[in-house]
């Protein structure tokens, strides 16, 4: 039997607790009844183009529109579109191959007691931060609290979401532009606080089986988070590809002797049959999370919580 006890007031909430602080009131979209599952994985470019055809006809309302959907959820962050010179314009490169060379050098361990005001503070990694919007989201409501960490194997996406971190003045939340399978464990490790939650949110689904190799969940990455957690700590996975979902569950639930999903610790969670959570914990929804749902794709969520 797992206590849900905590042991120290810097500690994350957990389970339940967790959960509840991040209590989210979904907003209802209208979305097309068609989903991913009706296209091979090879149409799914020709499915979104129908979709956005289809929205642009049948329903004129911006907000079930991606990008105006996307902007309404993270409005009260009021990022500027500008960037800075050092930046530049940022052009999103949807695929990288992180088994290039130019991947493959692990980064300088920064010194975190510079990055954050209070390194003690428990720690949330966010695996593939991207915009870096959804994190943001986060730090800002939890300032004191908590400290952030995105990872981003796209330089631009980690480069701009640092530079809006620095102009808001945000202390407990810091970007970085690694490949965590490389760097994960050397860069937690040395983190002097406790790590009490990593998320890999709608990962790059790299389809092509000789391509599968290329995706950012395989063991080493998978022993170095298990490693690094706190007792109690959580790990949240969630896509809206099911091949790539199970394809990160198999690898979390082949640690049964470590993890446990949070539903067999709280029966009061709830999940599917299949035992996927039913709503995010987390209170706010990523980028991919509202374009796919706004595609009428279902959403694959777990949630596991390490062992005390």
């Amino acid at each position: 039997m797992v206590s849900l006890s905590l042991t120290s007031s810097n500690t994350m909430p957990i389970t339940r607790q967790a959960l509840s602080i991040f209590a989210y009131p979904f907003r209802k979209y209208t979305i097309p009844t068609i989903s991913f599952s009706h296209f091979p994985p090879k149409r799914h470019r020709s499915f979104c183009q129908y979709t956005h055809s289809l929205s642009a006809v049948s329903d004129p309302n911006p907000r079930n529109r991606s990008p105006e959907a996307i902007a309404l959820e993270y409005s009260d962050l009021n990022l500027p579109h500008s960037t800075s010179e050092e930046v530049g314009p940022v052009r999103i490169r949807q695929h990288v191959n992180p088994l290039s060379a130019y991947f493959s050098t692990p980064v300088e361990v920064p010194n975190w007691n510079e990055v954050y005001e209070d390194t003690k503070l428990p720690l949330m990694v966010d695996i593939g931060s991207g915009s870096g919007r959804f994190l943001m989201w986060l730090a800002k409501r939890n300032l004191h609290s908590k400290n952030y960490l995105g990872l981003e194997i796209r330089k631009k996406l980690a480069l701009r979401a640092e530079d809006w971190a620095k102009e808001q003045s945000l202390r407990n939340l810091h970007y970085m532009f690694a490949n965590a399978t490389i760097s994960f464990k050397q860069l937690i490790s040395a983190y002097p606080g406790p790590l009490m939650l990593v998320s890999i949110l709608c990962p790059d689904p790299h389809f092509k089986k000789k391509h599968h190799k290329r995706r950012v969940l395989q063991k080493p990455l998978v022993d170095s988070i298990v490693n690094c957690l706190a007792p109690g700590g959580q790990v949240f996975i969630q896509s809206d590809v099911l091949e790539v979902a199970l394809d990160m569950r198999n690898h979390f639930d082949a640690e049964p002797d470590i993890l446990a999903h949070v539903s067999n610790i709280d029966a009061s969670i709830a999940c599917d049959d299949e035992g996927w959570l039913l709503r995010n914990p987390m209170g706010i929804r990523t980028e991919r999370e509202i374009h796919a749902e706004l595609e009428g794709a279902k959403i694959y969520r777990r949630m596991y919580q390490k062992r005390k």
